[in-house]
């Protein structure tokens, strides 16, 4: 792990950007940045640069687009990039590890807050526990997001001796972790929320929305436990959470024109983040430099009164569409972060597993109803049996979730409960394949990690 703190220290010398001036007045420019005071760990919490990311990698990999052509794939900047979008075993080639190394940096930020917070003896205990609950939130953002990408997908049966990650809770620099296992990782995530839910006294998201809230934690339970197949926690965590908070918004209050329909504080965000900004080519909504078009099939998907067809997607050149913003305003880079949206699909689809197919559709519905044109008859969605139910609900969760990060973790859990689900790509001639839960499903860590720590790879 010392490759991450060599990478966290000059970040902590370069927060210009998310701390007060009086704060870094004090500190001289070639020493590391100690914070001291409530205010200063709040600055570091509130670093937009640091703490407001997710990984692009699993965008990259997923099904949700296909690069518009050879010339395109050939231009690509990153040799990382090139290498995840055709799932090559040796992804990096001596490419820096940025993925890696920014969770772990968000990691370094939390655990220096939580370290001073342990040594100190703040008057105001309820803004110290406030910002106690933010860094463990934060912290289990980043790990969860870590542990979706860079490990086996969970599975109860073997997740006592599957290859979890380093578990680091303190901000020691020479200190080096191995991997723990992966039940030990999720137990470390859910200590995490535990008590960051039982610090957070905000219950739902304010309008600062990289302020994480207890609605932002039970969804992000709500999530985790989906992708662990913990269904009936996923349940309750969901409903948890929009018992906090569960606001929709009518579509047919959204413009279908504009390039960027959502605003920063869009009413159905919980938590915002967004995917790193080192793939532009293909994840970005700027149309000058973006090498991908989205999956026509899933295009299709979008009947004619859904407005999603508009807000979601704008048309380049004939039968070529690109991914508009959402919920990020003019931002570039695609939203990974928690909404109310996913909330409901997380619902409807614990109840279609639990067979419960008409209580499956009417939370479905009440979603959908928000989505279509109402200057039109809307025909609720309707099954006559589980299986149909969750099929439903599965493909409305890849039409609405989309271009979101979360279709990796969907195609690695689908997969382990034995949807079989098979990916293709065709690029310079040469076809590649995905298989059902093939190792490439678990993205390498960066080789200068594994040099200067030495902990166990990937196997690919």
């Amino acid at each position: 792990m010392k490759t991450i703190a060599i990478l966290c220290i000059s970040f902590i010398l370069m927060l210009s950007i998310g701390c007060t001036k009086e704060f870094l007045d004090k500190k001289p420019s070639s020493a590391i940045v100690a914070p001291t005071t409530l205010e200063d760990l709040k600055s570091l919490l509130e670093n937009v640069t640091v703490f407001a990311s997710t990984t692009g990698l699993s965008q990259i990999s997923a099904d949700e687009y296909i690069v518009a052509s050879d010339q395109s794939y050939n231009t690509l900047p990153t040799l990382t990039e090139r290498n995840a979008y055709i799932w090559s075993k040796d992804m990096y080639q001596g490419e820096i590890g940025t993925d890696w190394n920014k969770s772990f940096q968000q990691i370094f930020y939390a655990n220096s807050v939580l370290d001073v917070i342990g040594k100190s003896n703040f008057s105001d205990k309820q803004e110290a526990n406030r910002v106690k609950g933010r860094a463990c939130f934060v912290r289990a953002y980043a790990y969860y997001d870590l542990a979706r990408n860079f490990c086996k997908v969970y599975t109860s049966q073997t997740a006592n001796s599957d290859l979890g990650l380093p578990i680091r809770t303190e901000s020691g620099v020479d200190i080096v972790k191995s991997r723990a296992t992966l039940k030990q990782t999720f137990d470390q995530i859910i200590s995490d929320l535990d008590i960051a839910g039982s610090l957070l006294d905000a219950p739902a998201p304010v309008y600062n929305k990289n302020q994480p809230s207890k609605a932002a934690v039970m969804a992000l339970k709500a999530r985790m436990y989906l992708y662990m197949g913990s269904y009936d926690d996923a349940e309750k965590s969901a409903d948890t959470a929009m018992q906090i908070y569960k606001r929709l918004t009518d579509y047919n209050t959204i413009s279908t024109t504009v390039d960027y329909p959502f605003s920063n504080s869009s009413e159905e965000v919980i938590y915002s983040s967004q995917q790193i900004n080192s793939y532009a080519f293909l994840v970005s909504a700027n149309s000058s430099i973006a090498s991908y078009r989205v999956d026509s099939q899933l295009y299709n998907l979008y009947v004619g009164n859904d407005l999603r067809k508009k807000i979601f997607f704008k048309q380049k050149e004939t039968g070529r569409y690109s991914v508009k913003r959402i919920y990020l305003g003019p931002g570039l880079y695609p939203f990974s972060g928690l909404a109310t949206d996913e909330l409901y699909l997380i619902k409807a689809e614990c109840l279609a597993r639990r067979k419960q197919t008409g209580d499956a559709m009417t939370f479905l519905n009440q979603l959908l109803i928000n989505r279509y044109d109402k200057n039109t008859v809307y025909i609720p969605a309707s099954a006559s049996s589980p299986e149909q139910a969750l099929a439903k609900v599965l493909e409305e969760r890849k039409k609405e979730l989309i271009f979101r990060s979360l279709r990796w973790s969907d195609l690695k859990r689908y997969n382990r409960d034995g949807a079989n689900i098979v990916l293709t790509r065709s690029i310079n001639g040469q076809n590649y394949t995905l298989p059902p839960n093939d190792p490439k499903y678990v993205f390498p860590i960066p080789d200068q990690e594994i040099a200067l720590s030495g902990i166990e790879q990937n196997q690919r």
